[in-house]
Protein backbone atom coordinates (compact mmCIF):
# COMPACT_ATOMS: atom_id res chain seq x y z
CA UNK A 1 0.00 0.00 0.00
CA UNK A 2 1.45 3.34 -0.74
CA UNK A 3 2.38 5.39 2.41
CA UNK A 4 3.81 8.44 -0.05
CA UNK A 5 2.01 11.25 2.34
CA UNK A 6 1.49 13.53 -1.15
CA UNK A 7 -0.36 11.07 -2.63
CA UNK A 8 -2.23 9.92 0.15
CA UNK A 9 -3.45 13.56 0.75
CA UNK A 10 -4.27 14.17 -2.88
CA UNK A 11 -6.25 10.50 -2.87
CA UNK A 12 -7.90 11.20 0.29
CA UNK A 13 -9.32 14.95 -0.76
CA UNK A 14 -10.67 13.41 -3.94
CA UNK A 15 -12.41 10.69 -2.59
CA UNK A 16 -13.16 12.70 0.59
CA UNK A 17 -15.15 14.96 -2.51
CA UNK A 18 -16.82 12.13 -3.58
CA UNK A 19 -18.53 11.57 -0.64
CA UNK A 20 -16.64 8.36 0.98
CA UNK A 21 -16.17 8.29 4.67
CA UNK A 22 -12.71 8.63 6.11
CA UNK A 23 -13.15 5.08 7.33
CA UNK A 24 -14.05 4.21 3.74
CA UNK A 25 -11.16 5.64 2.49
CA UNK A 26 -8.78 3.95 5.32
CA UNK A 27 -10.23 0.78 4.44
CA UNK A 28 -10.09 1.31 0.71
CA UNK A 29 -6.22 1.01 1.29
CA UNK A 30 -5.79 -1.83 3.60
CA UNK A 31 -8.22 -3.98 2.22
CA UNK A 32 -7.14 -6.04 -0.74
CA UNK A 33 -8.35 -5.60 -4.31
CA UNK A 34 -8.60 -6.30 -7.83
CA UNK A 35 -6.40 -3.86 -8.61
CA UNK A 36 -3.04 -2.35 -7.99
CA UNK A 37 -3.49 1.51 -7.31
CA UNK A 38 -1.05 4.15 -8.22
CA UNK A 39 -3.02 7.35 -7.37
CA UNK A 40 -3.24 10.00 -8.38
CA UNK A 41 -2.27 8.20 -11.70
CA UNK A 42 -4.72 5.52 -11.68
CA UNK A 43 -5.51 2.13 -11.06
CA UNK A 44 -4.54 -0.99 -13.34
CA UNK A 45 -7.56 -3.53 -12.90
CA UNK A 46 -6.70 -7.31 -12.94
CA UNK A 47 -7.88 -10.26 -14.34
CA UNK A 48 -11.03 -12.14 -12.74
CA UNK A 49 -10.47 -16.00 -13.07
CA UNK A 50 -12.74 -18.70 -12.30
CA UNK A 51 -12.33 -22.10 -11.63
CA UNK A 52 -15.30 -24.98 -11.32
CA UNK A 53 -17.21 -22.01 -10.20
CA UNK A 54 -14.54 -20.66 -7.53
CA UNK A 55 -13.14 -17.27 -7.68
CA UNK A 56 -8.90 -17.46 -7.68
CA UNK A 57 -8.94 -14.42 -9.32
CA UNK A 58 -5.06 -12.11 -9.35
CA UNK A 59 -5.41 -9.77 -6.27
CA UNK A 60 -3.18 -6.88 -5.66
CA UNK A 61 -1.76 -8.86 -2.61
CA UNK A 62 -1.29 -11.80 -4.56
CA UNK A 63 1.11 -9.70 -7.15
CA UNK A 64 3.38 -8.34 -4.43
CA UNK A 65 3.42 -11.68 -2.62
CA UNK A 66 4.83 -13.09 -6.36
CA UNK A 67 7.35 -10.18 -6.11
CA UNK A 68 8.89 -10.87 -2.80
CA UNK A 69 9.07 -14.90 -3.27
CA UNK A 70 10.73 -13.67 -6.86
CA UNK A 71 13.26 -11.16 -4.66
CA UNK A 72 14.04 -13.41 -2.47
CA UNK A 73 14.60 -15.97 -4.68
CA UNK A 74 16.47 -13.92 -6.43
CA UNK A 75 18.48 -12.03 -3.98
CA UNK A 76 19.67 -15.53 -2.20
CA UNK A 77 20.90 -16.96 -5.38
CA UNK A 78 23.15 -14.48 -5.95
CA UNK A 79 24.09 -14.55 -2.37
CA UNK A 80 24.67 -18.67 -2.31
CA UNK A 81 27.10 -17.73 -6.06
CA UNK A 82 28.72 -14.95 -4.40
CA UNK A 83 30.18 -17.35 -1.36
CA UNK A 84 30.87 -19.36 -3.87
CA UNK A 85 33.13 -17.36 -5.28
CA UNK A 86 34.66 -15.10 -3.11
CA UNK A 87 36.33 -16.40 0.51
CA UNK A 88 35.75 -13.31 1.99
CA UNK A 89 32.05 -11.87 1.27
CA UNK A 90 31.69 -8.30 0.15
CA UNK A 91 29.06 -5.89 -0.72
CA UNK A 92 25.60 -6.99 -0.62
CA UNK A 93 26.45 -10.79 -0.05
CA UNK A 94 28.40 -9.33 3.61
CA UNK A 95 25.17 -7.23 4.37
CA UNK A 96 22.99 -10.50 4.17
CA UNK A 97 25.24 -12.30 6.00
CA UNK A 98 24.58 -10.36 9.22
CA UNK A 99 21.58 -11.50 8.98
CA UNK A 100 21.88 -15.20 8.46
CA UNK A 101 24.55 -15.52 11.34
CA UNK A 102 21.49 -13.28 13.46
CA UNK A 103 19.15 -15.66 12.69
CA UNK A 104 21.54 -18.40 13.07
CA UNK A 105 23.41 -18.16 16.63
CA UNK A 106 20.84 -15.50 17.92
CA UNK A 107 16.96 -16.82 17.57
CA UNK A 108 17.83 -21.08 15.67
CA UNK A 109 20.55 -22.38 18.15
CA UNK A 110 19.53 -21.18 21.47
CA UNK A 111 15.94 -21.70 21.08
CA UNK A 112 16.24 -25.46 19.14
CA UNK A 113 19.29 -25.97 20.82
CA UNK A 114 20.90 -29.36 18.87
CA UNK A 115 19.63 -30.50 15.72
CA UNK A 116 18.66 -26.57 14.59
CA UNK A 117 20.49 -26.91 11.64
CA UNK A 118 17.49 -28.98 10.57
CA UNK A 119 15.24 -26.14 10.87
CA UNK A 120 17.57 -23.27 9.82
CA UNK A 121 16.45 -23.04 5.87
CA UNK A 122 13.09 -23.24 6.90
CA UNK A 123 13.68 -20.12 9.83
CA UNK A 124 15.88 -17.82 7.08
CA UNK A 125 13.35 -18.25 4.68
CA UNK A 126 10.43 -17.35 6.71
CA UNK A 127 12.80 -14.29 8.26
CA UNK A 128 13.57 -13.00 4.77
CA UNK A 129 10.17 -13.79 3.45
CA UNK A 130 8.57 -11.57 6.05
CA UNK A 131 11.00 -8.94 5.71
CA UNK A 132 10.77 -8.73 2.16
CA UNK A 133 6.92 -8.21 2.49
CA UNK A 134 6.97 -5.84 5.52
CA UNK A 135 9.73 -3.21 3.39
CA UNK A 136 7.79 -3.47 -0.07
CA UNK A 137 4.54 -2.26 1.71
CA UNK A 138 6.59 0.96 2.63
CA UNK A 139 7.37 1.22 -0.78
CA UNK A 140 4.87 4.26 -2.24
CA UNK A 141 1.86 2.06 -4.58
CA UNK A 142 3.14 -1.08 -3.31
CA UNK A 143 0.59 -3.63 -0.56
CA UNK A 144 1.60 -4.95 2.28
CA UNK A 145 1.30 -8.94 2.14
CA UNK A 146 1.92 -9.13 5.56
CA UNK A 147 -1.39 -7.10 6.90
CA UNK A 148 -3.42 -9.51 5.13
CA UNK A 149 -4.37 -12.39 7.51
CA UNK A 150 -4.71 -15.44 4.80
CA UNK A 151 -0.90 -14.52 4.53
CA UNK A 152 -0.05 -14.83 8.00
CA UNK A 153 -2.23 -17.87 9.05
CA UNK A 154 -0.23 -19.88 5.78
CA UNK A 155 2.79 -18.74 7.27
CA UNK A 156 1.94 -19.67 10.78
CA UNK A 157 0.50 -23.43 9.52
CA UNK A 158 3.87 -23.72 8.34
CA UNK A 159 5.50 -23.06 11.43
CA UNK A 160 2.68 -25.47 12.91
CA UNK A 161 3.99 -28.56 10.91
CA UNK A 162 7.29 -27.69 11.72
CA UNK A 163 6.48 -27.84 15.01
CA UNK A 164 4.85 -31.16 14.67
CA UNK A 165 7.27 -32.84 12.41
CA UNK A 166 10.43 -32.22 14.34
CA UNK A 167 8.89 -33.20 17.49
CA UNK A 168 7.01 -36.48 15.82
CA UNK A 169 10.93 -37.27 14.02
CA UNK A 170 12.38 -36.52 17.62
CA UNK A 171 10.14 -38.71 20.06
CA UNK A 172 7.84 -40.53 18.18
CA UNK A 173 4.53 -39.77 17.01
CA UNK A 174 2.73 -41.54 20.50
CA UNK A 175 6.54 -40.29 22.47
CA UNK A 176 5.58 -36.79 21.08
CA UNK A 177 2.20 -36.47 22.09
CA UNK A 178 2.64 -38.45 25.36
CA UNK A 179 4.96 -35.75 26.39
CA UNK A 180 2.69 -32.89 26.05
CA UNK A 181 1.27 -33.65 29.16
CA UNK A 182 3.64 -32.76 32.46
CA UNK A 183 4.78 -34.95 34.26
CA UNK A 184 3.17 -36.24 37.95
CA UNK A 185 -0.12 -35.03 36.43
CA UNK A 186 -3.39 -36.51 38.95
CA UNK A 187 -5.18 -39.32 36.78
CA UNK A 188 -8.10 -37.60 37.62
CA UNK A 189 -6.75 -34.43 35.87
CA UNK A 190 -5.22 -36.03 32.62
CA UNK A 191 -8.35 -35.79 30.14
CA UNK A 192 -9.02 -32.06 30.80
CA UNK A 193 -4.83 -31.71 30.40
CA UNK A 194 -4.84 -33.35 27.68
CA UNK A 195 -7.68 -31.30 25.97
CA UNK A 196 -5.83 -28.29 27.01
CA UNK A 197 -2.56 -29.49 25.62
CA UNK A 198 -4.45 -30.42 22.41
CA UNK A 199 -5.75 -26.63 21.77
CA UNK A 200 -2.51 -25.28 22.59
CA UNK A 201 -0.96 -26.65 19.31
CA UNK A 202 -3.46 -24.59 17.52
CA UNK A 203 -3.48 -21.35 19.87
CA UNK A 204 0.41 -20.90 19.11
CA UNK A 205 0.04 -20.82 15.31
CA UNK A 206 -3.55 -18.68 15.90
CA UNK A 207 -1.06 -16.62 17.71
CA UNK A 208 1.68 -15.75 15.37
CA UNK A 209 -1.03 -15.57 12.22
CA UNK A 210 -2.86 -12.38 14.47
CA UNK A 211 0.37 -11.11 16.05
CA UNK A 212 1.93 -10.80 12.63
CA UNK A 213 -1.36 -9.00 10.79
CA UNK A 214 -2.53 -7.05 14.00
CA UNK A 215 0.76 -5.25 14.13
CA UNK A 216 1.44 -4.82 10.22
CA UNK A 217 -2.19 -3.48 9.65
CA UNK A 218 -2.06 -1.21 12.90
CA UNK A 219 0.53 1.01 12.01
CA UNK A 220 -0.93 1.34 8.51
CA UNK A 221 -4.07 2.53 9.90
CA UNK A 222 -2.33 5.29 12.48
CA UNK A 223 -1.41 6.81 9.67
CA UNK A 224 -3.91 7.14 7.14
CA UNK A 225 -6.05 8.25 9.94
CA UNK A 226 -3.46 10.90 11.10
CA UNK A 227 -3.12 11.78 7.12
CA UNK A 228 -7.29 12.28 7.33
CA UNK A 229 -7.70 14.28 10.74
CA UNK A 230 -6.88 17.12 7.97
CA UNK A 231 -9.91 16.64 6.15
CA UNK A 232 -12.17 15.81 9.37
CA UNK A 233 -10.80 18.91 10.89
CA UNK A 234 -10.88 20.83 7.41
CA UNK A 235 -8.18 23.19 8.54
CA UNK A 236 -5.21 23.54 6.98
CA UNK A 237 -3.06 24.34 10.05
CA UNK A 238 -3.44 20.75 10.87
CA UNK A 239 -1.90 19.33 8.57
CA UNK A 240 1.68 20.50 9.49
CA UNK A 241 1.24 18.23 13.06
CA UNK A 242 -0.92 15.58 11.15
CA UNK A 243 1.60 15.09 8.63
CA UNK A 244 5.09 15.66 11.10
CA UNK A 245 3.27 12.84 13.33
CA UNK A 246 2.12 10.42 10.40
CA UNK A 247 5.85 10.52 9.18
CA UNK A 248 7.28 9.69 12.72
CA UNK A 249 4.37 6.41 12.70
CA UNK A 250 6.08 6.15 8.63
CA UNK A 251 9.92 6.09 10.17
CA UNK A 252 8.68 3.94 13.25
CA UNK A 253 6.81 1.20 10.85
CA UNK A 254 10.58 0.30 9.70
CA UNK A 255 11.59 -0.91 12.94
CA UNK A 256 8.43 -2.23 12.87
CA UNK A 257 8.77 -4.56 9.87
CA UNK A 258 11.81 -5.83 10.88
CA UNK A 259 10.74 -6.31 14.81
CA UNK A 260 7.84 -8.34 13.81
CA UNK A 261 9.93 -10.61 11.21
CA UNK A 262 12.32 -11.25 14.26
CA UNK A 263 9.58 -11.94 16.33
CA UNK A 264 7.75 -14.63 14.48
CA UNK A 265 10.72 -16.44 13.74
CA UNK A 266 12.23 -15.86 17.05
CA UNK A 267 8.92 -17.86 18.35
CA UNK A 268 9.00 -20.42 15.67
CA UNK A 269 11.96 -21.74 16.73
CA UNK A 270 11.26 -21.25 20.06
CA UNK A 271 7.82 -23.67 19.56
CA UNK A 272 9.62 -26.27 17.66
CA UNK A 273 12.70 -26.25 20.38
CA UNK A 274 9.61 -26.99 23.25
CA UNK A 275 8.89 -29.55 20.69
CA UNK A 276 11.79 -31.80 19.98
CA UNK A 277 13.57 -31.22 23.49
CA UNK A 278 10.12 -31.95 25.51
CA UNK A 279 12.28 -33.65 28.39
CA UNK A 280 14.12 -30.34 28.88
Amino acid sequence: MSLDSTNVIKDTLAQTKGGESGSDWIMHHILDGNYLDFSPLGKIYLPHLELFGIDISITRHVVFLWIVAILTFIVFRKVAKAYQKESVPRGMTNFFEVFIVFVRDEIAAPNIGKGYEKFLPYLLTTFFFILFGNFLGLIPFSATITSNISITAVLAIFSFFAVQIGGIRKNGFWGYFKGLIPHGVPGFILPIMGIVEILGLFTKPFALAIRLFANMTAGHIVIYALISLIFVMQSIFISPVSVGMALFIYFLEILVALLQAYIFTMLSSLFIGMAVHQDH
